[in-house]
C-alpha cells in the first residue's frame, strides 16, 4: 500500500505541549500513520493511507485545542505561509508598542507619586478603560488561550498572564468603584503593572516570531532554482513550453548560461555545467553525449540537446527540496524550558491561590478582605514576568555577544545545543579549503625554466573558459610574466587544449590528452604526477612538440585557521568528520592535512543527509559545517548547522548559525558563547523559579498569623518586578564574556 504525505501549516501553537497534544490527536485518528509536529516553523508532516481524507486531518488538529490547521501543497502555499508569518510578527510589535507606551508613562507617574489618590474615581475609571482597551489589543490572545486551554483541561504560560494581569485590573477596578473592601494600606491600583507584563512577555513572543520568521526561505529559494520554461525540440523547432508540460523522452534545447530544466541524458553537443549545487565543487563539470545532467545546474557555456528521464517531483533538484523539508521537520526540538517548568508551575500557583483565598474565608472574621488580598498577591508574585523573560533576554545578549566575534546566530536555540555538541561535520571544499584553485607548484623539465613553463600554459589557457584556466593565469600575473601570443586554440572538454605559441605546437591538459598526442611520458614523470594528486593536488602536463616539459601543479589551498580552529575543537573532545562530493584521494590528502581522521568522499547531497542521520542514530549530538547548496540538507539535518557567510544563500538559510567572517577559529567561540549563554539562562531560570516560589508562602500570608505581616499587591508587583530586573542584570553579566 502506498502511503502518501500531507504537509500541514498550522497557527495557535504556543509552547512545547501544542506539540504533544496536536500529535496525539493526529496518531488517533483513522488512517494516519505517522505524524511530526515542528514547533519551529509551524508545520507538520503527517505520513497517511492514500485514501485518508484531507478534512479528516485538519479536524484532529483542530479538536486538540484552539489551533487552525490549513494544508500546504505547492510553492504558493509556503509563500502565503512566509506573509503570514511576517503579519503575525508586525501585529506582535504593534501589540507590544501599544502597552508599553500606555503603560510605562503610568508607572513613571506613579513611581514619581504624581498620580491621584484611588479615590479620584473618575480619573480612575478613565485609566481603568483606557487599560482594558489596550489590554483587549495587546493581550487578547493570552485570554482567549487560557479559554480555550481551560476547556481543553490544560493550563500553560498564558493561564498565569492572562490570571495575573486579569486579577490586577479587577482588583485596581474594585478599589476605585469599592474601596471600603479593602484596607487602607492595600487601596493601589495595578493597571500599569497589568500593561507591563503584557508587554514584556509580547516582546518574547516578537523574539520568537523573529527567529521563526526564516524557517521556510531556504526551501522558498530551492524552489527559484527550478526553472520555470523548458526549450523543448517538436517536428524539428525548438519551442518554450512551462516546466509543468515537460514530459520524459522530450528533447530539450540548453544554450550557453541557461539552467537545466529537468533531468536528462545528453544527446547532442558538448559544454561545461556548474554541479556546485549538487558537489559544492568549484569546477564546472564536462558533459559529452551519453552523461547525465540534472534539473537546476548550469550550462557554463557551449550548447546540447538531452532527452529528458526524470521530470516534476521525479528530478534530483525536487529531491533536495523534499530532503530539506524533511530534514527541517526531523530536527529535534529545543527543551522549552520555561514551558516545562509552567506545565507544573501554573496548576501549582492558581491551586495556591485558591486554597489561600479559601483558607483565609474560613480563618478570618473578615477573610474576604484577605482572600482577595492574598490571592491576588499570589497571582501576582507568580506572574510569569521574570521566568519569561529567563530565556530571551539572555538569548539577546549572547546573540549579541556572538554577533561581536563574526558569528550570527539565525536561530536561537542553537545556543543551547551547541554546546553539547559531541560530533562536526565538516564539509570540505569552501569550508576547510578556499574554494579558490591556485597553482601551488611549478616541475619544469631540463631544457626549460619554471617560468617558461608557466608561459606556456598561460599563453593556452588565454583562450580557454575551462576552471583551471582562471588559476594558471593569476599564477602567471602575480610572477609578471610577459605573455606569449598563441593561435589556433583548439579545446576538448574532459582532456585538455592545445595552441600555436611562437615555432611549436603547445599541449596542456591531462594523461589522457597527452597520450591521444602520442607525447611520451617517462616513469619519472608518472611519480611525481602520482605524488602531486597523493597530497591533494591536480597535475595539469605541458608538453611543446610532443615532448613533455613540465608539469604545474593546481590545489585548493587549506585556510590559514583551519588546523588551529580543529585542533581547539578536538581538545573539547568533539569527533571531527569531513564529508564531500569530491574524490576519495584529494579528500584523504586534506584531512591528512588538518588532522581528520573520518572521511566519507564521493557523496550526493542525500549522501551527506544520510550519513549524519546515522551519526544521530548512533547518539551523536552533530553539528554541520558547510557553504553550497549540495549542503543544505545536511545543514538543516544536523542538531546545529554553521553556514559560511561567503557560500550559497541556501546554505545560509537552512543554517542556524552563519559564520561572517567565514573562518573556522568562531566555530569553537561559537560552543564557548553557547555554553555561557545556556549558563546564563539556566541561572535565570532557577532564580526567577526560586524567587518567586519562596515568594508565594509570603503572599499567601503565612507569616500574617505569627507576626501579622501580610504582603500588600503593591509589594507583590514590586517582588514581581525585582525578579525581572534580577534576571535582567544577570543576563547582562554576558557581556563581558571573553570566549
Amino acid at each position: 500500500m502506498n502511503q502518501r504525505i500531507i504537509r500541514l501549516s498550522i497557527e495557535g501553537m504556543g509552547c512545547a505541549s501544542c506539540v504533544g497534544k496536536i500529535e496525539k490527536s493526529l496518531a488517533a485518528t483513522d488512517g494516519v500513520i505517522a505524524a511530526n509536529v515542528n514547533l519551529a516553523d509551524r508545520t507538520a508532516s503527517v505520513e497517511v493511507s492514500p485514501d485518508m481524507i484531507e478534512a479528516n486531518i485538519l479536524d484532529a488538529v483542530e479538536s486538540a485545542g484552539s489551533y487552525h490547521a490549513s494544508v500546504m501543497q505547492n510553492a504558493a502555499d509556503e509563500k502565503n505561509k512566509s506573509e503570514a508569518e511576517r503579519a503575525h510578527l508586525h501585529s506582535k510589535i504593534k501589540q507590544s508598542a501599544a502597552a508599553i507606551l500606555t503603560g510605562f508613562p503610568l508607572m513613571i507617574l506613579s513611581m514619581m507619586h504624581v498620580l491621584p489618590a484611588p479615590s479620584d474615581t473618575m480619573f480612575w475609571l478613565v485609566m481603568g478603560g483606557l487599560t482594558f482597551v489596550v489590554m483587549a489589543y495587546a493581550g487578547s490572545h493570552f485570554f482567549v488561550g487560557t479559554f480555550n486551554g481551560l476547556k481543553h483541561g490544560n493550563t500553560s504560560m498564558d493561564t498565569l498572564v492572562a490570571m495575573g494581569t486579569g486579577m490586577a485590573w479587577i482588583y485596581s477596578m474594585l478599589v476605585v468603584l469599592v474601596p471600603a473592601l479593602f484596607p487602607e494600606a492595600s487601596r493601589h491600583v495595578y493597571f500599569e503593572a497589568a500593561l507591563i507584563v503584557i508587554a514584556l512577555v509580547n516582546i518574547g513572543h516578537v523574539l520568537e516570531a523573529r527567529a521563526r520568521g526564516q524557517t521556510n526561505s531556504a526551501i522558498e529559494k530551492l524552489i527559484t532554482l527550478q526553472a520555470k520554461t523548458a526549450r523543448i525540440q517538436r517536428d524539428c523547432q525548438d519551442m518554450d513550453v512551462a516546466i509543468e508540460d515537460v514530459q520524459v523522452g522530450d528533447v530539450v534545447h540548453v544554450r550557453a548560461g541557461e539552467r537545466i530544466p529537468v533531468d536528462g541524458v545528453v544527446s547532442q553537443g558538448q559544454a561545461y555545467v556548474d554541479e556546485s549545487m549538487l558537489t559544492g565543487e568549484p569546477m564546472p563539470v564536462a558533459k559529452h553525449q551519453g552523461d547525465e545532467v540534472v534539473a537546476g545546474t548550469i550550462n557554463g557555456n557551449g550548447s546540447f540537446y538531452y532527452t529528458t528521464s526524470r521530470v516534476g517531483k521525479d528530478t534530483v533538484l525536487a529531491h533536495i527540496i523534499e530532503t530539506v523539508r524533511r530534514a527541517q521537520s526531523a530536527k529535534p526540538q529545543i527543551a522549552r524550558t520555561v514551558d516545562k517548568v509552567a506545565s507544573i508551575f501554573v496548576p501549582a500557583v492558581l491551586l495556591v491561590a485558591l486554597a489561600t483565598a479559601v483558607f483565609w474565608l474560613i480563618y478570618d472574621d473578615q477573610g474576604s478582605t484577605l482572600a482577595l488580598v492574598t490571592a491576588m498577591s499570589v497571582v501576582l508574585i507568580a506572574c510569569p514576568c521574570a521566568l519569561g523573560l529567563a530565556t530571551p533576554i539572555s538569548m539577546i545578549v549572547g546573540i549579541g555577544k556572538a554577533a561581536e566575534h563574526g558569528i550570527l546566530i539565525r536561530q536561537g536555540g542553537a545556543l543551547e545545543v551547541a554546546s553539547h555538541l559531541t560530533t562536526m561535520v565538516f564539509d570540505k571544499t569552501g569550508t576547510i579549503t578556499l574554494g579558490k584553485p591556485k597553482v601551488t607548484q611549478v616541475i619544469s623539465g631540463q631544457d626549460f625554466s619554471e617560468n617558461e613553463v608557466l608561459q606556456l600554459a598561460a599563453a593556452v589557457e588565454e583562450g580557454s573558459e575551462h576552471p583551471l584556466a582562471k588559476a594558471i593565469l593569476e599564477e602567471a600575473t602575480g610572477r609578471k610574466l610577459t605573455m606569449l601570443e598563441a593561435a589556433g586554440f583548439l579545446q576538448v572538454a574532459g582532456r585538455g587544449a592545445s595552441a600555436q605559441v611562437g615555432d611549436g605546437l603547445v599541449l596542456l591538459g591531462n594523461l589522457a590528452w597527452l597520450r591521444h598526442h602520442q607525447v611520451e611520458i617517462s616513469q619519472t614523470w608518472h611519480d611525481q604526477a602520482e605524488v602531486l594528486a597523493t597530497s591533494g593536488n591536480t597535475p595539469v602536463f605541458v608538453a611543446k612538440d610532443n615532448q613533455l616539459v613540465g608539469i604545474l601543479a593546481v590545489a585548493d589551498p587549506i585556510k590559514e585557521d583551519a588546523v588551529e580552529s580543529l585542533l581547539a575543537l578536538k581538545h573539547r573532545g568533539i569527533r571531527l568528520v569531513i564529508l564531500t562530493g569530491d574524490h576519495q584521494q584529494t579528500a584523504m590528502a586534506v584531512a591528512k592535512r588538518v588532522g581528520i581522521d573520518d572521511v566519507f568522499a564521493e557523496l550526493k547531497p542525500e549522501d551527506k543527509d544520510g550519513i549524519i542521520a546515522k551519526l544521530q542514530a548512533e547518539g551523536e549530538i552533530v553539528g554541520m559545517v558547510g557553504d553550497g547548496i549540495n549542503d543544505a540538507a545536511a545543514l538543516a539535518r544536523a542538531n546545529v548547522g554553521f553556514a559560511i557567510a561567503q557560500g550559497s544563500d541556501i546554505a545560509i538559510e537552512s543554517a542556524d548559525v552563519v559564520l561572517l567572517r567565514g573562518n573556522l577559529v568562531t566555530i569553537p567561540h561559537a560552543i564557548a558563547i553557547s555554553q555561557a549563554t545556556l549558563g546564563n539562562i539556566k541561572q535565570n531560570l532557577w532564580g526567577a523559579f526560586i524567587y518567586n516560589t519562596l515568594a508565594i508562602p509570603v503572599a499567601a500570608g503565612v507569616l500574617f498569623p505569627a507576626f501579622g505581616l501580610l504582603l500588600n499587591p503593591m509589594l507583590a508587583g514590586a517582588a514581581m518586578a525585582m525578579s525581572s530586573v534580577t534576571v535582567v542584570s544577570n543576563a547582562n553579566r554576558l557581556r563581558f564574556f571573553k570566549p
